[in-house]
Order: structure tokens, then C-alpha cells, then sequence
């Protein structure tokens, strides 16, 4: 089962995926995809990791995402990957500039993986594009590209939920 989860910042998206992989009774495999740039940032994944079970299988994810999910793929097993919006974040460089070419390539081998998984498969990520326009170009493209990845996941993922005020809402399946 292909399961993503959105919502907006600090909306309880990744709380309600733990909480789901905590019930699954099964072995999970946590997919951490952010990069930490600075000391802020560092502490939001410090006090991440504090939440997450300590018997759960922990992995670093760089733009390989595809084939850590395909690699570490179990029949009775859960994959919890924390959040498509880092990961996508990856592929901007700190210059302002996006490896395009990269990323398309990456994009369609974890589109084909997903399609491929046998256990279970938690994705969240971020619903950005609900405020106003971004003022820089670099942010518009960001916004644009998570949202177009968000809806091709969406469509070939089973369920889709999308979290606000910590409640979940289904939007497909479930």
C-alpha cells in the first residue's frame, strides 16, 4: 500500500505518518531526506529523531531516494520517507541553481519505484503553493516543481491524506 501524506508546515504530517508506522506492528525503515545548512535547522531534526522509536531502521537519503525505497522494500514492512520537499530541496544548488536534469531522472525512478513497492510506503510531504506568490523565481520554481511531484505521487499512490491542525482529512482511499 502507497500512502502520501501532506500538508502545510507544522500541520502534523509527519506526527500522523510515525503514528502510522508505529501501529503497523511490522519492521520500519524511517528514509530521513533533509539536508541541515544551519544550526536552526539542525535542532529541528534533533528533536525529529528524539520522537522517532529507537528500534526503528534509520537512513539518510541524498537524491538517491528511488533506490534506497527499492533497496530496503519488505513485503511485511513499512518505509516512512520524511518529506519529498527536502529531498526535492536537494537538487538546488547553494548558487541558486537547479540540476534539472538530475532531477527529472531521479523523479521518474522513484515514480517507477513506488509503483514497484511490495510493503508499505509512507511519503509526506509538503502542500507549499496556499499563500501568497513567492517574490523570488528560485521560490516560484521550487513551489511549482513540489507541486507538480506531489500530484504525480498522488496519482499513483493508493491513499492520499492531507493533515491540517493535526487532523487528518482523506482525500483518496482509506
Amino acid at each position: 500500500m502507497t500512502h502520501l501524506i501532506s500538508g502545510g508546515s507544522r500541520s502534523g504530517k509527519s506526527r500522523y505518518a510515525e503514528q502510522l508506522a508505529v501501529q503497523h506492528g511490522g519492521p520500519v525503515t524511517y528514509i530521513a531526506t533533509a539536508e541541515v545548512r544551519d544550526e536552526e535547522f539542525a535542532e529541528r531534526v534533533r528533536q525529529h529523531r528524539l520522537q522517532r522509536p529507537e528500534h526503528w531502521h534509520v537512513l539518510e537519503a541524498e537524491r538517491g531516494l528511488a533506490e534506497l525505497v527499492l533497496g530496503h522494500d519488505q513485503e511485511d514492512g513499512l518505509l516512512l520517507v520524511d518529506c519529498l520537499g527536502m529531498w526535492l530541496m536537494r537538487f538546488f544548488r547553494s548558487d541558486d541553481q537547479f540540476d534539472e536534469m538530475d532531477f527529472v531522472q531521479e523523479r521518474q525512478w522513484l515514480l517507477e519505484a513506488i509503483a514497484a513497492v511490495q510493503g508499505q510506503l509512507l511519503l509526506v510531504s509538503n502542500e507549499i503553493g496556499w499563500g501568497v506568490m513567492p517574490m523570488s523565481s528560485v521560490a516560484r520554481r521550487y513551489g511549482d516543481l513540489l507541486g507538480r511531484l506531489n500530484q504525480d505521487i498522488a496519482a499513483r499512490c493508493q491513499q492520499v491524506t492531507l493533515v491540517a491542525c493535526g487532523l487528518p482529512l482523506a482525500l483518496k482511499g482509506g
